[in-house]
């Protein structure tokens, strides 16, 4: 029989070699929603849960908007490489100093409005990024560059809040959400870059193709991407319209 007063035996050998090694970090912004509302994590992870099982088995991913890094991970188990960009210099600085040698993730300090990141892609994902673009001509720059690095069979999935969610947002979140679209616009905004574009709705943790007006999140997952020159040529048409 175990030694009650030492716990459970099974958990022994793991509790020791967190000891030693050291309690797991969480980054500035993942700390801060822990500390702020713990259950934004649940609703973060949950998205990228979504993504690492779209595209599992994909060997070289591109996240665009990793912030610290910490929901990184869970996308990082289920594909052969991850490289992970975002243009704020303090929140790289952190997912670098909280990266895993189990889970190896090449972080990089980019910003998409200055070009496209450096590699090439079985998939780019970005989540919670495009409300803070500005619509019109630098959301399709932002765009154009995010899946330039991206194979010709490779899928794209972009998550962001809708529209009507932004009824109940919090003053904090409305500060930065300058772009947020209903399902119908983000799907055609998709459409001018992919062959096929499924949408995605989702509240709280829990996605699903109900009634897009009561959904507070919105995925696009798209594949079949346009060759450069048609891409090119909408960008061109869409900023002189604007």
């Amino acid at each position: 029989m175990s030694d009650a007063s030492k716990g459970e035996p099974q958990y022994q050998d793991d509790i020791a070699r967190m000891q030693e090694m050291g309690l797991q970090r969480m980054g500035v912004h993942a700390t801060w929603a822990y500390y702020d509302d713990p259950k934004r994590l649940l609703f973060t992870m949950s998205r990228y849960k979504f993504v690492a099982k779209m595209i599992d088995g994909a060997e070289s991913v591109l996240e665009i908007g990793c912030s610290d890094g910490f929901f990184s991970r869970v996308v990082r188990q289920s594909v052969g490489a991850l490289v992970a960009v975002d243009f704020d210099p303090t929140f790289i600085t952190s997912a670098r100093e909280s990266v895993s040698q189990r889970w190896p993730i090449d972080f990089r300090l980019h910003d998409l409005r200055e070009g496209p990141v450096e590699g090439r892609f079985d998939a780019v994902y970005a989540l919670d990024v495009l409300e803070h673009i500005p619509a019109g001509a630098e959301e399709e720059l932002f765009i154009a560059n995010a899946i330039a690095p991206l194979t010709e069979n490779g899928v794209c999935i972009l998550g962001m809040p809708s529209l009507q969610s932004q009824t109940f947002a919090s003053a904090h979140s409305k500060a930065g959400h300058v772009n947020c679209k209903e399902q119908h616009e983000f799907r055609r905004l998709m459409q001018r870059h992919f062959a096929n574009v499924f949408m995605f709705s989702m509240n709280d943790e829990v996605v699903h193709t109900g009634h897009h007006a009561m959904a507070h999140y919105l995925i696009a997952m798209c594949c079949g991407k346009k060759d450069n020159k048609d891409c090119r040529e909408t960008f061109e048409n869409h900023c002189r319209i604007v």
